[in-house]
């Protein structure tokens, strides 16, 4: 084991999560908010992804506290990432205000 590889043992990198991470996260650039015309991704709705071994969490929040769409998109954004993960995928929604600056937008 080299040196790099070493460092990333003690850490505790697990590759084969983080490509599934990504993977998901691709997976759920298909998720679009109809009112903006943008992906959950791009939006920076997605705030975390919990893989687990049986089960998988998705936390995300919304643009608006009272989004016409958000059950359609909650809905998308589970069978987005269970089109990836073979297992049951919950979507949690945090009280978080979403943040135009987050996904690098200026009004």
């Amino acid at each position: 084991m080299n040196e790099t590889e070493s460092v990333a043992a003690d850490a505790g990198f697990d590759a084969q999560r983080r490509a599934t991470e990504y993977a998901i996260l691709d997976a759920l650039r298909g998720v679009v908010d109809p009112e903006i015309g943008m992906n959950v991704v791009e939006l920076a709705l997605i705030k975390q992804i919990i893989l687990g071994p049986d089960s998988t969490e998705i936390k995300m929040i919304l643009t608006t506290p009272f989004c016409p769409y958000a059950g359609a998109m909650i809905q998308q954004v589970k069978e987005q990432a269970e089109s990836v993960v073979e297992h049951d995928v919950k979507v949690t929604l945090l009280a978080e205000r979403w943040d135009p600056r987050d996904a690098g937008l200026m009004w």
